[in-house]
Formats: C-alpha cells, structure tokens, sequence
C-alpha cells in the first residue's frame, strides 16, 4: 500500500467527528505537525478529543512558527470549535495574564478535561501499544488525580491504577522516513512521536525529509515502517 501523500488535506480526508487524535509535540509548536492539524482545521471534524502534552501554548508562548503562519498548535483546532475533550498534562496557560483558548472554552463548559500527569500520559500512550491494559503507579496518589479510580498499597506506599490509551488516528512529526515508513526523529519530536505512532488506528506523519531505502541508519530508526501509515512531507 502507498503511504506517500502529496496532500496533507487528503491525508486528514477520513478523520471523522468523535474521533479520538494522539498529538505530538511539547511545549508549544516543538515537535508538532503543524501542517497537518491546519489540514485537519479546514477538513472541520467535529466533537473530537485530542491526547496531546498541551492544550495549546503556541499563541500565547509566540514560537515555532509556519512562514506567514501565526503559530500552530492544538489550540487551533479548540480555537476552531472542533474539540470536545483534550486528555492532557499541561493544558493551560504558563502566564496567568494570558489565557489560552481552551481555559475560556473549560470555564465556559464548552470543553471537557482530564488532566495526567506528563509522565503518566507517555505510559498510558506506550501501555496502549504494548498490549497492556493498565499499570499502577505511585503518582497523583492522594490526589485530585486519583479520585474515582482505583488505588492499592505496595510495600508501604499507595500507588493509582491508570489504564492505556489509545486512538482512531495520531498526527506525529517526525525529521525523516523512507518510502517504507521507517522514522527518525529530532529534538522534542522525540518525546511523544515515537509511542503515539504505536498505539493509534491509523498513523499520520509529517516529515522534514523523504529519503532513499537504506539512507537511515538501522541505529537512527525510532520507529519501524510497521507503525506508520500515511507520510506527507513538509
């Protein structure tokens, strides 16, 4: 099967309302696919809920920009009406004099929100990949975070029982691939990518670089052509 898209718009065409959507990225535009969640912008799905470190920095922090962009993030999509729920670990602004889009949507109830912990979401990302349904971890203990789920004490200390997360589709930037799919990252694209890619139904990755089979060095492939699905280059 084809996994070279020429269109970004078309590699978004099947992204339906309701759908669940892995992001990578950290901290504002790094290591997000800009390209792609624009796409996904003017494809307009609706009601979907995005799993992403943030819930958009990117207009507020002014980094990271497209040329003759203004910056991109999530936040464009919440911005654009388009998400019901984000599952994320820092969803608000870093400036208390600067709301982000999604604090006015949450405070207005026009959004739901379930916060994790960062490094809590990139193991119920990675769990879901693996074939692992749930996992116990001591943070968020005795907590906010814990309320409602399930808790247990090991050797003393009271530990949370989170569950895996998985996708209909993830949007992932990644430095390069091969016609095959084979991946290598660079920078904070490597801090979500690489697990997102795992654990979704349908892999969309926007890359810096197409080269020839064989250009990426076996040590610098994160990610093996079997989990992606779709590439477009930027």
């Amino acid at each position: 099967m084809e996994k070279i898209y020429t269109s970004f718009n078309e590699s978004v065409s099947d992204i339906f309302d309701g759908a669940a959507i892995m992001v990578s990225g950290f901290g504002g535009t790094g290591g997000t696919a800009q390209n792609l969640i624009l796409a996904l912008r003017d494809q307009g799905a609706k009601n979907l809920t995005i799993i992403s470190n943030t819930a958009g920095l990117a207009s507020i922090m002014g980094f990271g920009t497209l040329a003759g962009e203004t910056p991109v993030d999530v936040g464009v999509l919440i911005d654009n009406g388009q998400v019901g729920k984000v599952i994320a670990s820092f969803p608000v602004s870093p400036s208390p004099s600067k709301k982000n889009s999604f604090e006015t949507y949450y405070q207005e109830g026009k959004i739901e929100l379930e916060l994790v912990p960062q490094g809590t979401l990139a193991e119920r990302i990675r769990a879901g990949g693996s074939g692992i349904p749930a996992f116990y971890t001591p943070t968020g203990a005795g907590t906010q975070v814990s309320e409602g789920k399930e808790t247990r004490d090991f050797e003393g200390r009271s530990y949370v029982l989170e569950t895996a997360l998985k996708s209909d589709f993830a949007l992932v930037k990644a430095h390069k691939s091969d016609p095959l799919g084979n991946l290598s990252y660079k920078g904070t694209s490597q801090n979500f990518g690489a697990v997102m890619v795992r654990s979704t139904g349908i892999s969309i990755v926007e890359v810096d670089e197409i080269v020839d089979i064989g250009e990426i060095d076996s040590t610098e492939i994160a990610t093996p052509a079997l989990f992606v699905d779709r590439i477009v280059k930027a």
